[in-house]
């Protein structure tokens, strides 16, 4: 994967400001990118205090070789919803952890990322773009470099990285459209549990009726933040806990899990500048609530 501009002003001074003004490359990624001589000034390689003329082709190369050694290859099958030279997106299944760790160090999805990369002779680090819960299903994204993990990341803060949510939820709402701003913290003496505390980090969550069956709702939900536990902690905190959550509302014979799935994500493609727009089916086990 390369970037490149041609210069077309005389603003510029050296290739350090078109990296950073034009091109969206952090200085710690600049770093990088010289040290294994990556980046090219007509086709010569440069670093970035080289002075730049008009009509001068900047290009960087981000295809230098990273890989996550403390990540276990493990064989697993991947359901793949869209990939390209930028990034891998896959459907989660429930009960799937997204990063390794003492409970799940060579069952996560990303020791199947590195195995899929392994086996495609892809050698990058592992990079997860967003989280989901381990019982929570849906969208996830790898970034494939860094370049493209920054650009994402910067689009999540700024809001323009779009995720929305299926959950199902218990009860039935007043209103069909409606928005939950209420702050959530860690609560008191747990590592996992979040709860509503005025001195917590904003969270806001926009959320749509679509459906209504028996005693719960199909609810789609839209972060405008993206704190652990958001909406399982919004939905239980207005009176409406999800199906089957078991940490902030109750069992249910229904579905042994929280009934939440990521179905779809929206944002810029770092390359091609154009939305796109990604999105998966409900799991089976959603899909036999409705039945």
């Amino acid at each position: 994967m390369n970037l490149k501009y041609i210069v077309t002003s005389n603003n510029y001074k050296n290739i350090n400001q078109i990296l950073k003004q034009e091109l969206n490359i952090s200085a710690r990624l600049q770093q990088k990118l010289i040290k294994s001589h990556h980046v090219y000034l007509n086709s010569v390689i440069v670093d970035t205090r080289s002075s730049v003329s008009l009509n001068d082709v900047i290009s960087v190369d981000l295809n230098f070789e990273e890989e996550s050694k403390n990540i276990i290859s493990t064989s697993m099958a991947l359901d793949i919803i869209y990939e390209d030279d930028c990034f891998l997106v896959l459907n989660k299944p429930a009960g799937i952890a997204v990063h390794p760790s003492i409970l799940h160090y060579t069952d996560s999805l990303a020791n199947g990322v590195k195995y899929y990369f392994d086996k495609i002779g892809l050698k990058r680090k592992i990079r997860p773009i967003n989280r989901l819960d381990l019982n929570t299903s849906g969208i996830i994204i790898f970034a494939k470099n860094e370049y493209v993990q920054e650009c994402l990341i910067k689009q999540m803060e700024n809001n323009t990285f779009e995720k929305y949510y299926i959950a199902f939820v218990s009860g039935f709402f007043k209103s069909d459209i409606g928005t939950v701003c209420l702050p959530i913290a860690r609560k008191k003496n747990s590592i996992i549990e979040r709860c509503i505390d005025k001195s917590g980090q904003t969270a806001i969550t926009n959320y749509k009726i679509l459906s209504k069956y028996d005693n719960f709702s199909v609810v789609e939900c839209h972060l405008q933040t993206g704190r652990t536990h958001q909406i399982r902690v919004h939905m239980s905190a207005i009176g409406h806990p999800l199906l089957g959550d078991t940490l902030y509302g109750t069992s249910s014979s229904l579905i042994n899990r929280q009934a939440l799935h990521s179905y779809k994500i929206s944002f810029i493609h770092p390359i091609t500048k154009q939305i796109l727009t990604l999105s998966c089916d409900l799991p089976d086990d959603m899909k036999l609530i409705l039945t």
